[in-house]
């Protein structure tokens, strides 16, 4: 039987500026994987996959001082937002959405985040957090 637990996370305020921090960033490479994805198809191009993506802020990343900023958060972040972006687009283009938009810091923005294995915790207080079996 597979079993999940809701957890409710009520950080403190350290915490809650690396979480913002780190919406931002997942915001940040979403916008810039559309980006990426709508100058390619003005020029004509095909759909560029994720991957090519990742491949593509990797080497931003090591080539240009400006985004040096990005290595402070994890790159599960940053490919989580692309791989999310990818997929807007072919969603998209089988017509089961619409065109995928640009995320700006006032909307609601999720962070997905899974984990698999066993996950072991001291308590709710360590983290602030309160659970709820499903």
């Amino acid at each position: 039987m597979i079993r999940s637990i809701k957890v409710r996370l009520e950080p403190n305020n350290k915490q809650k500026t690396a979480l913002f921090g780190s919406a931002g960033v997942a915001r940040w490479a979403y916008n810039w994987a559309l980006e990426q994805q709508e100058a390619n198809y003005k020029k004509g191009g095909t759909f560029i996959k994720d991957r090519e993506l990742r491949k593509r802020l990797t080497a931003l990343k090591q080539n240009d001082p400006n985004y040096q900023w990005l290595y402070q958060y994890s790159n599960n972040i940053t490919k989580q937002a692309i791989k999310d972006a990818c997929e807007a687009y072919k969603k998209f283009f089988k017509g089961q959405a619409r065109k995928p938009r640009f995320k700006c810091k006032h909307q609601s923005f999720e962070i997905s985040c899974i984990v698999t294995g066993t996950v072991s915790y001291t308590g709710s207080e360590a983290f602030g957090a309160s659970t709820k079996r499903e």
